[in-house]
């Protein structure tokens, strides 16, 4: 089992960092995790977001956001699309399923005929 990070929208930002004040670092980014196991592929309902900043190389979390930096990201939120979150079956699901409906057929008819 497999568990990979897609990530489905980055955003430059131009406001001012509030470790560092620059205002040309900051970058937001929206992702969305995915289970792949043998049998099937299935996203995660839930988006991660984080904004970094490149200049002083930190991450920095929503306590210290501005509320220009709050506007943008539900802006940017908005333009997320992010993945369904169904299962998609891979053919071995298929070919396992098809074989155990096959097998309680023959057996059901063979069991009738004694």
């Amino acid at each position: 089992m497999t568990v990979t990070n897609h990530i489905l929208h980055t955003a430059n930002l131009t406001n001012n960092c509030p470790e560092c004040f620059a205002t040309d670092g900051l970058e937001f980014t929206f992702s969305q995790k995915e289970t792949d196991t043998r049998f099937y592929k299935k996203a995660d309902k839930s988006i991660h977001e984080s904004l970094y900043c490149h200049t002083c190389k930190n991450t920095i979390y929503p306590v210290n956001w501005t509320d220009d930096i709050e506007r943008v990201y539900q802006y940017n939120k908005k333009l997320v699309v992010p993945k369904k979150g169904r299962i998609r079956f891979k053919t071995i699901s298929y070919i396992l399923l098809l074989s155990g409906i096959i097998i309680i057929t023959l057996l059901t008819i063979l069991l009738k005929k004694f």
